[in-house]
């Protein structure tokens, strides 16, 4: 059953998928690094040294230099801006904490199976954003 908008006549009512998602980065150098030789998200395109795609599934990632909000306050270090969490199989969880911790990533939660059905892997990217590996059991 999909969710019903407050108010039938909204033009917002059309919205039925999220396109793209952008991660405002703070070092692009190790974000883009992060991304693309530890996670090994493919490269969708590059529009400018500014903005990087990824493309994951019917999605895109993007990781961009701020421009539009470029004279917001920064996020301060050691708080994450965004989680992002990314589905995969019960194995495949184990796979990636394997993989992140061979790659000398931090993990802030190993595989965990979560009393709500998952099996959850939490850890951080370069910028301190929350990232979950998960998968339904």
């Amino acid at each position: 059953m999909e969710p019903q908008s407050n108010d039938p006549r909204s033009p917002f009512n059309a919205i039925r998928s999220i396109d793209y998602t952008v991660i405002f980065v703070r070092d692009m150098i190790a974000m883009r690094s992060f991304y693309e030789n530890v996670l090994a998200f493919p490269l969708l395109r590059e529009l400018s040294p500014n903005w990087i795609e990824y493309g994951l599934g019917s999605n895109t990632l993007a990781l961009a230099t701020p421009g539009r909000t470029a004279a917001d306050a920064p996020i301060p270090h050691g708080s994450a801006a965004l989680q992002l969490a990314f589905k995969v199989s019960a194995a495949e969880v184990d796979q990636c904490a394997d993989e992140l911790v061979r790659q000398g990533v931090a993990l802030l939660s190993p595989p965990t199976n979560q009393s709500f059905g998952h099996r959850t892997l939490f850890f951080r990217d370069p910028d301190g954003n929350l990232l979950e590996v998960y998968a339904e059991i």
